[in-house]
């Protein structure tokens, strides 16, 4: 009666559970059986009669087929977190299944062993699985619909930490192969990792929170992951504030760089452990081309070709006549803009302008009007800046352009009250050598880079936030041009220029993968960001190098990039 009554609860569970599953291992196969190790959801095994002998083995959970018109002939391996101690993120796995089946991707749930096996790594039986599952995946292809070489993971913290061994260390054996499947390929092609837990080595053999953070000279990426040559692109989402490091995400995306694999990064603040942008994860996959072909580029200027929403434009000098520090007379001459929009939704200002290598810069082009129109758009006032160039002679090369921008912001603070604006709301954008520009705005604004020369000079010249589009000549590597190691190498550190005060403010950094001025002097600036204590936002773009933004293909991060500036600017918006 009881083998009857544990038939039948059985039966009930799996008509619950009620998708196709396919047994990972053969009967008597499995590697490092325990007896305390099961293979459920969290909701199998808090449904009524859940019988852990029923649910020892591994398994996939093969959901619906995507409609044939739909198809893009790719699979996704859904990835649970659980700190290996069970697979709990049951929600996470329903909103990927629904999302990826919907746009025509075959989505399967990986279910491995938990909890931590006794006596071995605390991912082993799990990797074991993995390795498995993923042969069976590739060698099913045919029959289900999609290509061999288009499987891909989705994951969450000690999922990811799985995936990352799935995606960097498939050449190396999680256990003796048992039959002839074992000769299938077990690499993936791709993978979403959120939250990658025990990632850095001050986590990775205790598996638990980083204890110290992720930082210190001996903490280094856990030497688990192998990085071998089926390493996959990889995009991978972290929150500033997880105790899971973020800091374990910088350093793969690092080694992925060092390796030439494409990849994203994408770091959110003030966010704790959670998976965070699938938005960006699909503009990846997008981009990567794994959801069929691209839509041909086109100028982002092409949408933005209007000034529609802009009531007023004052155009100013900034320096009083005769009074300009460091004059050369082959300078052009500074000046900023007021675009007030027509209807303003908040009193803080925006300041933009472009890059230019130091040597020309446009208040005009496509890295100015297009993110101009847009925040006026959004009721957002934006001042732009012609800051003086080409390069000063015998001095920094940003010398004189920092001093515009100072008293731009100077000059902005102190008629902000009479146009109805916050002066003490104000923030600063710039690309390239605008990027850099901005850098030196955001952390250095206690220095003088001139002397006072009228009342507005003594006004702080501090910001409360700065957007940092593709920085140019952040790093050691790269002080006069593109970066000569990439910016990976520790040699490669944030250039003397950046003092990094007490009123360094938080900034959004936007940077593509394949610049030549590296998007590790994004990187390693929101590390530095990090270790002060200062929660800001990062995000590159795969196979996108200097000026993503120029040209970009719909439904990628480069073609979206202005919301992630009207994402980041909303919490300074607020007016009291």
């Amino acid at each position: 009666m009881k083998k009857i009554l544990s038939l039948f609860f059985l039966l009930i569970t799996l008509n619950v559970f009620a998708y196709e599953r396919t047994q990972i291992w053969p009967e008597g196969k499995m590697p490092h059986p325990q007896k305390h190790q099961i293979a459920a959801m969290s909701n199998e095994t808090r449904a009524p009669g859940f019988n852990p002998d029923n649910f020892r083995g591994a398994y996939l959970e093969w959901y619906e087929a995507p409609d044939p018109a739909d198809s893009k002939g790719v699979c996704m391996i859904l990835i649970s977190g659980g700190s290996y101690t069970g697979c709990v993120d049951t929600r996470l796995i329903d909103l990927w299944h629904e999302t990826f089946t919907r746009m025509g991707v075959q989505c399967v749930n990986l279910v491995y062993r938990t909890p931590r096996p006794e006596g071995l790594p605390i991912y082993q039986s799990a990797w074991e699985d993995a390795q498995r599952a993923v042969r069976i995946v590739r060698s099913q292809a045919a029959q289900r619909g999609y290509d061999p070489e288009k499987i891909g993971t989705i994951s969450m913290s000690a999922g990811s930490h799985l995936a990352l061994l799935m995606a960097t260390s498939s050449l190396t054996p999680a256990y003796e192969a048992i039959d002839a499947l074992d000769q299938v390929p077990c690499h993936i092609n791709f993978a979403l990792v959120n939250a990658p837990a025990y990632v850095t080595t001050d986590a990775d053999v205790a598996g638990i929170p980083a204890s110290r953070e992720g930082y210190g000279p001996d903490v280094k990426l856990s030497p688990v992951f192998k990085f071998d040559e089926k390493t996959c692109p990889m995009s991978l989402h972290h929150g500033g504030l997880d105790p899971y490091s973020p800091n374990g995400s910088t350093l793969v995306y690092r080694q992925l760089r060092r390796m030439g694999v494409p990849a994203e990064l994408h770091l959110y603040p003030g966010k704790g452990h959670g998976a965070y942008g699938l938005d960006r994860g699909i503009e990846f996959l997008t981009q990567m081309g794994f959801l069929g072909e691209l839509y041909s580029e086109v100028p982002i200027m092409n949408g933005y070709a209007s000034d529609r929403g802009r009531a007023e434009v004052i155009k100013e000098n900034i320096w009083p006549e005769g009074r300009t520090p460091d004059f050369y007379d082959y300078q052009c001459e500074p000046y900023i803009e007021w675009h007030i929009p027509e209807h303003k939704s908040t009193n803080a200002i925006q300041i933009i302008y472009s890059g230019g290598a130091y040597n020309t810069n446009t208040p005009d082009d496509f890295e100015v009007a297009p993110a101009r129109r847009y925040l006026n758009g959004l009721g957002v006032t934006v001042v732009t800046l012609k800051y003086r160039t080409p390069r000063p002679r015998g001095l920094a090369k940003h010398t004189t352009a920092w001093q515009d921008l100072q008293r731009t912001i100077r000059v902005v603070r102190s008629e902000a009250a009479g146009r109805g604006l916050d002066p003490n709301r104000i923030g600063i954008m710039g690309s390239s050598a605008g990027g850099h520009l901005t850098l030196m705005g955001v952390t250095s604004s206690r220095q003088r880079s001139y002397g006072v020369i009228d009342q507005i000079d003594r006004l702080p010249c501090n910001v409360q936030w700065g957007i940092g589009i593709y920085p140019a000549y952040v790093l050691t590597d790269g002080l006069e041009g593109g970066n000569t190691t990439g910016g990976n190498d520790d040699s490669a550190v944030l250039a003397p220029e950046f003092n990094f005060d007490l009123d360094t403010a938080p900034m959004l950094f936007i940077h593509g993968d394949a610049d030549t001025y590296a998007s590790m002097n994004s990187v390693k600036t929101w590390e530095k960001m990090r270790a002060m204590g200062i929660q800001s936002e990062l995000h590159t773009l795969a196979l996108r190098g200097h000026c993503f933004q120029r040209t970009a293909s719909p439904f990628t991060g480069s073609f979206n990039w202005l919301d992630r500036i009207a994402e980041f600017i909303a919490p300074f918006m607020v007016d009291e």
